[in-house]
């Protein structure tokens, strides 16, 4: 556990230690401390100017709540909410009261957090935050309580919140009282929750027990700090109690965020600007039309472009070859093209972080959106990465958690389809690779708002259909959308997969094939073959395209917008 860093007096040479080593240079007090990560000393002033964190090691110091909303919120902003509760014991727990209020005397709270609102670059919030000098942040009935009156206070001003975790847990002190803070608290956020206003959790170290297992996890969008403590159960007592060594780094942020619990990790110097975008892209404005309209269709009609494409002899093998090229333009790229500020988040909060899905916000002619694509690799090791664009089951849970989430806050989605197919290894099995798909095209279908699906390259069984569940689907020309790859399809039918050339012929999984059966709506034209060379003549097509798409929705009603996908599927 760090030190308490911010007394006005600091010392680095104890008793102890004089009476050790007198010998020791004499460093005057309040100059230097010594470092609990690297051992190293250090400079206060140095340590107060790098936002609390260590020079030598980059070791993070725990953050004083007034110090906190100093470093995040605007200048003069902050307003505090609830300073003063009145405290009782409820168990009448010896000596209870004492420790209280020496907690008190020593920090100069009043209880474990402080909450209020303010403002982060001119966008309002409230926030709450845990200060650890308070009998380590532990919940009981006041922490709760002051938690819960600010959610349901932001809830009737619709504001967003944000809560700086920073516990050890339930208070003990208080036993089944601390215990039902745990339910309070999740309620309020779910009453906030269905009143379609955000909740940003930011877990700091440490955030265990009873604050994990209730708020602290509750986030609509999860953030971490490097390297804090995270896990209900402290690692001390998981290893007492199971007797295995646990692994390197377990129950770190990073630990988190490779098993799906955690959508970002968030440097200190860097979290005013990362709230801030979180805040700015949450701003209640509804769907509207992108500022920026649609000049004009491209002069072409499609199905003249598609006439000329069948003149010039390329078959479907040839358009088969063309949508798994190495050189073809993958979901990241598309998106950095067309989007601004893209934020990914990270995990399905069940079991993992699936790197064959991307995911987050952005937005487009200043529009919010979510943006989701299954995304291939460019080399050897980012394919490994990436599963070669085949996700698993925590991926398309990803995928599903973030249009929910765009449901929520009334973000239109868009997908970018390119997989050869799920990923059909035991441990995708294991987890239920049938049930997330089905899932995902079951409450993909119940969306009530705009999604557009566009198959970048390979667009491969259920698991591209996991991602398609669309009011338009759009093909580039030189992608292909089948019940499976030709080569499968040759060998069920044929027992032979040197036949995949005349499987693809017969298949009809071409755009062209596709558009001209209605089971497409839009054909994105490759003058030449999609590389990050042709990406802005693209990137304007789709552009200008998408704009179009925005401006027929954007006066549609949530449940016109549900029907009308519903009736795209209902009359195949």
């Amino acid at each position: 556990m760090f030190k308490n860093m911010f007394k006005k007096t600091y010392t680095m040479i104890d008793t102890h230690r004089k009476a050790k080593n007198e010998d020791e240079p004499n460093i005057p007090e309040g100059l230097w401390k010594k470092c609990n990560k690297c051992g190293q000393p250090i400079y206060v002033e140095d340590v107060r100017n790098n936002l609390y964190v260590c020079p030598k090691c980059g070791g993070y110091f725990r953050v004083h709540a007034y110090r906190r909303i100093e470093m995040l919120l605007d200048e003069g902003s902050f307003e505090e909410w609830n300073k003063e509760m009145e405290f009782s014991n409820p168990l009448d727990f010896p000596g209870y009261e004492k420790k209280v209020q020496a907690a008190q005397e020593k920090t100069g709270l009043q209880e474990a957090i402080v909450t209020g609102k303010g403002t982060i670059k001119g966008f309002e919030t409230a926030i709450g935050i845990c200060d650890a000098r308070f009998i380590m942040s532990s919940m009981g009935h006041v922490v709760g309580e002051k938690i819960t009156r600010m959610v349901e206070r932001a809830t009737k001003e619709k504001l967003p919140v944000i809560i700086f975790a920073c516990s050890g847990g339930a208070r003990m002190q208080e036993g089944i009282v601390s215990l039902m803070q745990m339910a309070k608290t999740s309620a309020a956020l779910e009453k906030h929750h269905e009143a379609g206003q955000l909740f940003v959790s930011v877990l700091t170290d440490p955030t265990t027990g009873g604050v994990t297992a209730s708020f602290a996890m509750l986030g609509d969008i999860i953030l971490a700090e490097p390297n804090a403590l995270i896990g209900f159960a402290g690692p001390r007592v998981i290893q007492q109690t199971i007797g295995q060594k646990l692994p390197e780094g377990f129950q770190r942020a990073e630990f988190l965020l490779e098993h799906g619990f955690v959508d970002k990790i968030v440097d200190r110097e860097n979290q005013r600007d990362v709230l801030a975008d979180i805040l700015r892209m949450h701003q209640k404005t509804g769907m509207a039309v992108p500022p920026q309209r649609a000049q004009a269709e491209p002069a072409e009609s499609v199905e003249n472009y598609l006439e000329k494409q069948k003149q010039s002899g390329k078959n479907a093998w040839d358009t088969v070859q063309l949508s798994r090229s190495a050189a073809r333009p993958v979901a990241l790229d598309y998106i950095h093209a067309l989007f601004d500020d893209f934020m990914e988040f990270h995990g399905d909060r069940y079991f993992s972080d699936d790197g064959a899905i991307i995911g987050g916000i952005a937005t487009f002619r200043g529009m919010s959106v979510t943006v989701i694509g299954q995304q291939k690799g460019r080399t050897t090791k980012e394919n490994i990465h990436r599963n070669f664009g085949m996700p698993s089951p925590d991926g398309y849970r990803k995928a599903l958690r973030l249009m929910k989430q765009a449901e929520t806050f009334g973000r239109p989605v868009i997908c970018f389809v390119d997989t050869p197919g799920a990923f059909c290894g035991i441990e995708a099995e294991e987890r239920g690779q049938g049930e997330a798909i089905a899932r995902n095209l079951f409450e993909m279908a119940a969306l009530t708002v705009p999604v557009l699906s566009i198959v970048i390259g390979e667009g491969g069984s259920g698991g591209a259909l996991a991602m398609a569940v669309a009011n338009e689907v759009w093909m580039l020309e030189n992608a292909i959308y089948s019940i499976l790859s030709p080569e499968g399809f040759a060998s069920i039918l044929w027992k032979d997969s040197k036949k995949a050339p005349d499987a693809a012929r017969v298949m009809k999984i071409t755009a062209s094939d596709l558009y001209e059966r209605g089971l497409i709506e839009h054909v994105i034209p490759e003058q030449e073959p999609a590389t990050i060379e042709t990406m802005p003549v693209l990137a304007e097509h789709m552009r200008q395209s998408m704009t179009a798409f925005f401006e027929r929705y954007s006066g549609k009603t949530k449940e016109e917008i549900r029907e009308s996908r519903y009736q795209r599927f209902r009359n195949m």
